[in-house]
């Protein structure tokens, strides 16, 4: 394995507290050292000046839809879009088909990754069998195979009774539950945020409340157990100060947002555009300006993508019967650098809400830049001005709402282990 020297960028690693001009030497998939002008004899050099350098960028929630619904996505080709986006590691959603409920889908997981994967891949377990919202997985089985968190993304825990064992079981295994937010009662046949523009298009609803109800619910729970709860895809100004005031508490509560809900409001869907229809809904204005506040004020804790691949077929149909979400992880870079060109938060803390602040939200040994670490690195060129070309996307799946978009910033190359993921162009 050959040597790296990364020469000349400006080192971001919040973990660590630095933020300076200097190299990064990596040998045998390790970071052997960070100083100034480090001696690049027999090493391959990456040009880093005028770019920033991170530890890899972590992103807590896709979905690979492998095993079971490849013709979507597989784990080769949602990994390859993971290091085309800056991405080294990734946690997958549970919702495949068979359903990751199991030590079994785990360990294929785990072993299709590392024969395949361009990147590390965490799978996320679910919290019930089958998704079914009525007993619980093996939890300490999972654990020991390397499970960090349980999530019945894409349905809620309906039961709170079991919402409750759910988060006793975990906690001494040190698992996060992941919480799908959304009370179905609320959301009935809604299929977009409700408000004037639902109004306007004639199609029904679904209200803020179905989320923050369901918010409401699940910290209380984390407060009464004690467990470790993380709120997956924030996107009402609600939920966001639900979260806020728990943390004041003192409850052991994470969350994330996604860059389509910081980005876009729910008038992207005018012209039924079903590339903004996801789950939960972009939603109206002020939920947006929300969203970027508990990012400003440290409330949310990562930005994740809810990457959910579909085949063109599943959204070239009727806004109703669509299915729900988009591909993100080759767009979610440039917007989060559009939050910091727009002032919302500053280039360290942009770093921050995509390495470091993800994993320690799922408790993942990944995210710093430190001697002695795994050399998973990413270098961006944050001025780089690039044309989203949908066809061009490295998912198999093409369902982005960003589709001619003009972006700004892009990592320009990814390193996982000590090898080159990824380099652009």
């Amino acid at each position: 394995m050959a040597k790296i020297l990364i020469k000349g960028g400006r080192v971001i690693s919040p973990a660590q507290k630095l933020d300076d001009i200097c190299d990064v030497l990596i040998e045998k998939g390790k970071i052997t050292a960070i100083g100034k002008k480090l001696d690049s004899k027999g090493t391959e050099v990456i040009d880093a000046s005028g770019k920033v350098v991170t530890p890899g960028l972590v992103d807590i929630h896709v979905h690979l839809r492998d095993p079971g619904l490849e013709y979507k996505e597989d784990i080769a080709s949602g990994t390859l879009s993971a290091v085309t986006g800056g991405f080294t590691a990734v946690a997958c959603m549970p919702n495949t088909d068979p359903v990751n409920d199991s030590q079994t889908v785990t360990s294929y997981i785990l072993k299709k990754a590392a024969d395949e994967g361009h990147c590390r891949v965490f799978p996320i377990a679910s919290i019930t069998k089958g998704l079914d919202g009525e007993s619980l997985t093996e939890m300490g089985e999972l654990r020991a195979l390397g499970v960090y968190a349980v999530s019945d993304d894409g349905k809620p825990v309906s039961n709170p009774q079991l919402m409750r064992r759910a988060m006793e079981y975990a906690k001494p295994f040190g698992l996060t539950i992941t919480s799908h937010a959304e009370d179905l009662d609320l959301v009935g046949s809604g299929v977009m945020n409700e408000g004037p523009v639902s109004t306007e298009l004639g199609l029904k609803g679904i209200p803020w409340v179905s989320e923050d109800s369901a918010t409401a619910r699940e910290v209380m729970l984390a407060e009464f157990t004690g467990a470790h709860l993380h709120v997956a895809h924030v996107s009402t100004k609600g939920s966001i100060d639900i979260v806020r005031q728990a943390k004041k508490r003192g409850v052991n509560v994470t969350c994330e947002a996604a860059p389509h809900h910081f980005t876009l409001t729910d008038d992207a869907v005018r012209g039924y555009n079903t590339n903004a229809k996801m789950n939960p809904p972009l939603r109206s204005e002020e939920d947006r300006e929300a969203v970027r506040q508990g990012i400003a004020d440290g409330t949310v804790d990562a930005i994740a993508t809810d990457h959910a691949p579909h085949h063109i077929d599943e959204k070239n149909v009727e806004f109703s019967i669509a299915m729900n979400g988009i591909v993100g992880l080759e767009t979610a870079l440039p917007l989060t650098l559009k939050l910091v060109e727009e002032g919302v938060i500053d280039l360290p803390k942009a770093v921050a809400l995509l390495t470091c602040g993800p994993a320690e939200s799922l408790g993942l040994p990944v995210g710093q830049l430190e001697v002695g670490g795994a050399a998973d690195i990413t270098v961006i060129d944050p001025n780089l001005e690039w044309t989203v070309e949908a066809q061009k996307l490295a998912s198999k799946s093409k369902n982005t709402p960003f589709d001619g978009w003009q972006m700004k910033g892009a990592a320009v190359c990814t390193i996982v282990a000590g090898k080159i993921a990824y380099k652009r162009g």
